[in-house]
């Protein structure tokens, strides 16, 4: 198989992952509408105070924060994983406020970046 060829499956298996993962989390998304309602209406809460950014990490760790010590709610687990997307679904939500999180590529999206920028001949 040659380095393109190679390339190419590899890339293939990458969006595939990609995909798989988006899928996962929107399964985990739609049975737990809550948390997206929570995270929109705290990461209002930040535009609210004047920010021009803020961290969508630390918005889901106050949700953690809120439902684990303040509602003594059992145990609650969102998947670290699954962060980036909210903040993303945020932005495709409400576009007014794109950028608000500085986001970077997911994982897939990077190395799908890093082997299309490989010279020839080089794995």
């Amino acid at each position: 198989m040659s380095y393109f060829e190679s390339t190419s499956v590899l890339i293939e298996q990458l969006e595939r992952d990609l995909e798989a993962r988006k899928r996962k989390w929107w399964e985990w998304h739609k049975d737990n509408p809550m948390v997206y309602e929570t995270f929109e209406r705290f990461t209002f809460d930040a535009i609210r105070s004047g920010r021009q950014h803020y961290s969508h990490w630390a918005v889901v760790n106050r949700i953690r924060w809120d439902h684990e010590i303040e509602t003594k709610g059992g145990d609650f687990k969102i998947s670290n994983d699954y962060i980036g997307f909210y903040a993303r679904l945020f932005h495709a939500k409400h576009p007014r406020y794109d950028g608000f999180f500085r986001l970077k590529q997911l994982k897939e999206e990077s190395m799908i970046e890093s082997l299309l920028d490989k010279p020839n001949g080089q794995v």
